[in-house]
């Protein structure tokens, strides 16, 4: 095997650090489902892209244009060709992110969604959180090294001034394929440190709910070099009284309104700036 070459380590950090110094003009936002994506594409008045970029055949739709100085494609998954529900989880995500990435060459990736918070983190429905760092709580593998591998801790694109600007909470985010907990998926998550769970994807806990996205998508953007940042709104308590299923459809839609609100004010923050500047 040849020896690996560190030259070329140094010339891709250098061309990362120029890229951050560069204004932002090309925002992908991954969400994975319709319900949550098309409050956004009305906010920001954007079409369906008929000519698709993606490959023939595959049900993802993109939505794009220009707001303000920014040109904003909101990418969802689309729906089972077979049982035409949305194709959450992480392996979709992690291809429609490759195939964005790819195609689009993005300065930054927002994934987006709804979660579960815990209470005992300081989570409440309603709560719209930036995700500091992001891991998968069921990927099982115990054996050394490989177990590292399978939780897959990553950290999201730091952005300080965003922060401060609007007062969005921060918190872990742990990713699962499933919309329940099972105990081996609730020691995992209390290990990854979350405030928040998703179905894939410092601190209040969040466990990303039903689009399964947010670690399969940190994978994907870390792999290609793309900054990336979560936001989460909480549409029901993991470790409260209320069954998951009846809180989650029971909130939903006021939910999906603060995430809508969020990613607007974020991308208004965003609009005129650089990566070193969030």
């Amino acid at each position: 095997m040849a020896p690996h070459d560190d030259r070329s380590d140094v010339a891709e950090e250098a061309m990362v650090a120029e890229a951050e110094k560069r204004p932002i003009a090309t925002i992908v936002i991954i969400i994975a489902m319709q319900t949550e994506a098309l409050p956004l594409v009305n906010r920001f008045q954007l079409t369906e892209d008929l000519d698709s970029v993606f490959p023939r055949g595959v049900p993802w739709v993109r939505y794009h244009g220009i707001y303000k100085d920014l040109h904003i494609s909101i990418i969802w998954p689309g729906k089972d060709l077979v049982l035409g529900v949305d194709n959450v989880g992480t392996v979709s995500a992690s291809l429609v992110t490759y195939a964005s990435i790819q195609a689009l060459q993005p300065d930054l990736v927002i994934n987006a969604g709804t979660a579960g918070g815990f209470k005992a983190k300081g989570a409440c429905v309603g709560d719209v959180f930036l995700a500091t760092d992001v891991a998968f709580h069921d990927r099982r593998i115990p054996i050394p090294v490989f177990d590292q591998y399978g939780i897959g801790l990553r950290k999201a694109c730091s952005a300080p001034n965003l922060l401060k600007e609007l007062n969005l909470k921060i918190g872990a985010l742990s990713t699962g394929d499933s919309l329940d907990m099972s105990p081996h998926d609730e020691s995992s998550i209390l290990a990854n440190g979350a405030t928040v769970k998703d179905m894939e994807q410092a601190s209040p806990l969040l466990i990303s709910k039903f689009g399964f996205q947010g670690a399969a998508v940190a994978y994907v953007a870390d792999l290609l070099k793309v900054p990336v940042i979560f936001i989460k709104a909480v549409t029901d308590l993991v470790d409260g009284e209320k069954p998951t299923a009846e809180e989650f459809l029971q909130n939903l839609a006021a939910v999906t309104a603060a995430l809508d609100q969020s990613v607007t004010k974020v991308v208004d923050f965003i609009n005129g700036k650089c990566i070193s500047e969030l």
